[in-house]
Parts: structure tokens; C-alpha cells; sequence
């Protein structure tokens, strides 16, 4: 059996009956989970190995685990800083920031992978123009080629916890106010400036740094009237051809407003698909994902499936294990270190 095109979310902390059928469907490939389905490491941990043993090879476990506004465990779990902090270091101690983003990123993907949580959707690769609220500080920066350097000590980190690195939103969510979340944004620019600013952190660390990336609910009305993640043009000709990217693409929610214009949930999977993701994100609408199981074609890729296993965590530690290892002990002193001093309530784990 192929891991499937459609990435699913659950309702609460344990997998019901009916989702049981829906994992086991051949178009489902993984399960995003959120902070509903999340009480305590020790139930993150349970809930992780039933969907992994569900069926073979398992289910791709995912989460929005970025830190500040974006973190869905929190109890239990390491307060993780907005990485906009990690960029105003960078502009007065660049390797000491540089270091730090290292750190975060293993801590980040150390205590997901130590319960089963194959890989987050990280690092955001927008720049902070300032524009958009969205985005804002979950962007490490303005400058693209600091937002790269620092997210590449990010993603070095995540690897050497055993977690794959999915870059997001190409080709960049920072040069637009509306939020795809609530409405579809249209950016005016043209593709040299879009390919010399936004574009740049991804053309750097598309080749051999990101297994992931996920495009933009966005119109660049320039460049190609469908929004990104629906465009063959930016995910073929560009992301694909142009930039050479190998790695698998991954929707974003096809739930969200920016996705409407593509027609229903059905029709919206079937045009991301055919543009060439790999795996798309249906999420809080199980009425949809019922729909989509029913109606969606799509004939097995193996090269999609390629892809999509190599977004599997590689090696797991015991969470017991990590929270007595010396590294950890560190990583987490040296995060609380610059945790913003509006934000004090770090966690540790």
C-alpha cells in the first residue's frame, strides 16, 4: 500500500471508529494534528503510535509547530519564541543567533519526534515586509538572505533530530495584507522582484536542505492567475523545472478561503493534484474529507509516494530518555535565555 494524496485532521484526543475507516483509506497519506488533539505528551504519544500502527508503511504525522503565535502543544512542552526574535539577534550578534536558531530547531523537532510526531511544518520562509499580519513575526526576517542563513541553522537543528524540513509559502505570503486564511490575496508584483526577494530563500535551500514545501493560497496576478498551490506554472515550471526542487509539495489547508476560488473541496484536491502537489491538507471539515474519499480519481504515483516517505521521522528517542540528556537540558536553557519578556511563561518540558 501507497501513502495517499490527502492529509487529514482528527476531532479529539483519540482516533473514533469512523476515523479509523478514514485512515485506512488508500487516498489518505497523514494526519495534521492541532491543539484539540492535544492533552499531555503522554496522550500525544498514544494517539501517534495508534495512527502509526494503523497501516503500513504508516501514516505521515504532522503539526504547526513554529513557535510564538504558531505552536499547538504547549503544556509539557518547551515554550518556543517567535523566530522574528532570532532575526533581531542576527542583526547585532549573527553568530551567536545563528546558533541559537540551531538550537531552536532541534528542540522543536526533538521533543515532536521523542512522541511521535514525524515532522513539522517548518520553517516559514516569508520575509517580514511589515504587511502582512499572518505572516509578521513568524518570519525570521526582511532580508532574504538572513531569513536563508538563519534557516538553514534551523533546519540543520530539526536534522539532527531525525526531522524533515518543510519550507512555506512559496513563493512567499509577506508582500500581501489579506490573510489566504480569510480571504484570497493577490500580489501585483512581477516575477523578477518576487524571484530576487521572496524566491531567494527557497532557490537556496531547495536543492539539498528542504524534503518539503508548501505553496501559497496567493494570486500573482503577474506571474499566473491561479493561486500558487493550484498553478501548474509555479509548481512545475518554476518550483519544478526552474528551480530543480525534488522534494514533495504539500498544500496548504484546502479548507481556507484563499482555496474558494478552485470550486469545492473535491474539485479544489483534484487541481492542486493535477498541478503537481504531492499531498494535500484538508482540515475542520470532515463532511469534506467524506466527500473528497468518495469522489477524488487519482491513480497511485510511486514517485509520489517516494516523496512522501521521505518526510518520515528516521529515529525515535524516548521522551524520558531526552529530558535527562545534557543536550536537551542546554537547548532549553539557552531558548528561555532569549524568550521575548512579554512571553515569560516558558514551559519546560
Amino acid at each position: 500500500m501507497t501513502l495517499g494524496p490527502l492529509m487529514v485532521d482528527l476531532v479529539g484526543l483519540t482516533i473514533s471508529e469512523t476515523e479509523r475507516e478514514i485512515l485506512q483509506h488508500p487516498l489518505v497519506g497523514g494526519v495534521i494534528l492541532f491543539s484539540r488533539n492535544y492533552q499531555s505528551p503522554e496522550q500525544l504519544a498514544a494517539l501517534t503510535a495508534d495512527i502509526h500502527a494503523i497501516r503500513q508503511p504508516r501514516l505521515l504525522i504532522a503539526v504547526d509547530h513554529e513557535g510564538g503565535r504558531v505552536q499547538r502543544f504547549r503544556d509539557g512542552f518547551s515554550r518556543l519564541p517567535p523566530v522574528a526574535i532570532l532575526g533581531q539577534h542576527f542583526n547585532t550578534s549573527p553568530q551567536q543567533a545563528l546558533k541559537l536558531a540551531e538550537t531552536t530547531g532541534w528542540l522543536m523537532a526533538a521533543e515532536l519526534r521523542a512522541v511521535g510526531v514525524d515532522f513539522s511544518f517548518a520553517p516559514v520562509l516569508d520575509l517580514n515586509y511589515g504587511i502582512s499580519e499572518v505572516i509578521g513575526d513568524r518570519a525570521f526576517h526582511r532580508d532574504p538572505q538572513i531569513v536563508s542563513k538563519l534557516a538553514m541553522a534551523y533546519i540543520a537543528g530539526m536534522k539532527q533530530a531525525a526531522m524533515a524540513a518543510v519550507g512555506k509559502h512559496f513563493p512567499g505570503h509577506g508582500g500581501v495584507e489579506v490573510d489566504s486564511h480569510l480571504g484570497l490575496p493577490v500580489d501585483k508584483r512581477q516575477l523578477d522582484d518576487i524571484w530576487q526577494e521572496d524566491m531567494l530563500p527557497f532557490r537556496q535551500l531547495c536543492s539539498q536542505t528542504l524534503a518539503g514545501i508548501m505553496p501559497a493560497h496567493i494570486v500573482y496576478e503577474n506571474c499566473d492567475s491561479l493561486p500558487a498551490g493550484f498553478s501548474p506554472y509555479w509548481i512545475q515550471e518554476i518550483l519544478r523545472k526552474r528551480m530543480g526542487f525534488q522534494g514533495a509539495i504539500i498544500s496548504d489547508d484546502l479548507s481556507m478561503a484563499g482555496a474558494a476560488i478552485m470550486g469545492d473541496s473535491t474539485q479544489r484536491a483534484a487541481a492542486a493534484l493535477a498541478a503537481g502537489c504531492d499531498l494535500v491538507l484538508l482540515c475542520n471539515n470532515p463532511s469534506a474529507v467524506a466527500t473528497v474519499l468518495d469522489n477524488l480519481h487519482c491513480e497511485t504515483d510511486p514517485l509520489r509516494h517516494m516523496r512522501l516517505v521521505r518526510l518520515h521521522g528516521r529515529q525515535q528517542t524516548e521522551r524520558e530518555t531526552l529530558m535527562v540528556s545534557a543536550q536537551w537540558k542546554e537547548a532549553v536553557n539557552a531558548v528561555a535565555s532569549y524568550v521575548p519578556d512579554s512571553d515569560r511563561q516558558f514551559t519546560l518540558a
